[in-house]
């Protein structure tokens, strides 16, 4: 008695065998997918350091392309998977390489025989211009433009003038409730000089009621020997007259500039004339 052969199970396995293909052609696919996408990442970082490996790998590329199509036999997924492996091991090798490589070292200039070491002539040394040290030192006040300081730089001036021509004790007192003294100082022959500093525009001169003012507290509040004002602009008349009066130097910019340049008389020296 013949026995009937089983179609169905022959059926099952065939599809059975269909579905394990099918799911490793997918599998294979993935890890294609991946593998070209970790090289093109790869190779975008090379290609931005160095872009000479960029055109080395895509000519590597098409060289591979043609070659596949010359040959014209099917390869399997698990070789494409294979050599696509391989070549992205090669691409990442090449471009850790290219990364780790230092840049080239700058070519030397070549020196001329006999040169010496700065170049010409062997025999004539190479010499640098000094300069000479500046003197910061605060004595020095020719340059200084009195009209550009304000009240208390110029009262600093004016005590630095004294400093300068010998003064001792120079002290500056200006401010609230100083009584017209802005500076004080003791002349080289003992004598105290109050100063007191008007620092006007040449349109504003100093008048009689300035004068007046100073007058009354010079020589009783302060005991002064020698009472000067000086300003960077020029007198009234009536405060010139008052001043003669009460024995008070008066020295306009003019005078000032004298001074400062150590051309003419100091306010303390008796032949000191006012201009």
């Amino acid at each position: 008695m013949a026995v009937p052969v089983r179609a169905s199970r022959s059926g099952r396995r065939s599809r059975r065998f269909e579905l394990r293909s099918t799911a490793l052609y997918f599998v294979l696919l993935a890890v294609i997918l991946i593998v070209v996408g970790t090289t093109v990442r790869t190779a975008t970082a090379a290609a931005e350091r160095h872009p000479a490996w960029a055109v080395a790998l895509v000519l590597m590329g098409a060289g591979g392309v043609v070659a596949a199509c010359r040959r014209g036999r099917r390869i399997s997924a698990a070789r494409l998977a294979r050599r696509a492996a391989e070549a992205l091991d090669e691409a990442t090798e090449t471009a850790v390489e290219a990364l780790d490589t230092p840049p080239p070292a700058p070519a030397a200039v070549p020196v001329a025989a006999g040169a010496g070491p700065y170049g010409g002539h062997p025999d004539v040394e190479r010499t640098v211009p000094l300069l000479e040290p500046v003197d910061e030192a605060p004595g020095d006040t020719w340059q200084i433009g009195y009209e550009e300081l304000d009240p208390d730089e110029f009262e600093q001036a004016i005590a630095e003038l004294c400093r300068r021509d010998g003064c001792l004790d120079v002290d500056v007192v200006g401010g609230a409730g100083d009584l017209g003294a802005d500076v004080m100082a003791r002349t080289p022959d003992g004598r105290l000089v109050v100063i007191q500093c008007k620092r006007y525009r040449d349109a504003n001169r100093v008048g009689s009621q300035d004068m007046q003012r100073f007058g009354g507290t010079c020589f009783t509040v302060h005991g002064a020997d020698v009472a000067v004002v000086v300003t960077t602009s020029d007198f009234t008349a009536p405060a010139i007259e008052y001043a003669e009066q009460c024995g008070i130097v008066c020295m306009d910019g003019r005078e000032l500039l004298r001074w400062q340049a150590g051309a003419g008389p100091r306010p303390w020296e008796p032949e000191f004339v006012a201009a």
